[in-house]
């Protein structure tokens, strides 16, 4: 129940889970243009209530921000990438308060821990602790994403859908 797949005619509807506990918002209350204009890809965002990044989906860690931690791109098993951007502007934080569990190249499973951070370190640098989860734009296999975080979301579903272009 960690994340589907479902079969459409011409594509498949992948659903991907909330990473990180918290309060869902959608893209556009991310208070960083970059990311609530859309231009970085679709998703959503979650303003945490604890410090731990789990993996939305089954994939492969495709890349961890090494100097500041605060990032990291995993690529889900269906060929596509998912960006994690824990807080806004923390890469001023310089990894300061970051503790990555993964590194490139490891293979993970859903509800896996990828990242811990200090919620308190990231506040008290006057920084906002809202994470955005992004399908970055540009991949061919994606069709369109939907954010899935409204009033009925139950924890036990995706809070992001990508429907993918089969082939």
């Amino acid at each position: 129940m960690f994340g589907f797949t479902r079969k459409k005619k011409d594509a498949s509807l992948i659903g991907l889970m909330a990473p990180v506990k918290g309060k869902l918002l959608p893209l556009k209350d991310v208070p960083d243009l970059a990311f609530s204009d859309g231009s970085m890809g679709g998703g959503g965002a979650i303003l945490p209530s604890e410090g731990l990044v789990t993996a939305p989906c089954p994939g492969t860690v495709a890349h961890v921000m090494e100097k500041s931690k605060h990032a990291l791109l995993l690529e889900h098993e269906a060929g596509f990438q998912i960006l994690i951007h824990v807080g806004i502007e923390t890469v001023s934080l310089k990894g300061e308060g970051f503790f990555p569990r993964v590194a490139a190249g490891d293979k993970v499973k859903t509800g896996q821990p990828l990242l811990e951070f200090d919620l308190e370190t990231i506040v008290r640098a006057g920084l906002s602790p809202v994470t955005p989860i992004i399908i970055p734009g540009g991949q061919d296999r994606v069709e369109s994403v939907e954010f899935n975080g409204d009033s009925a979301f139950r924890k036990k579903e995706p809070f992001i859908r990508v429907l993918l272009k089969n082939g």
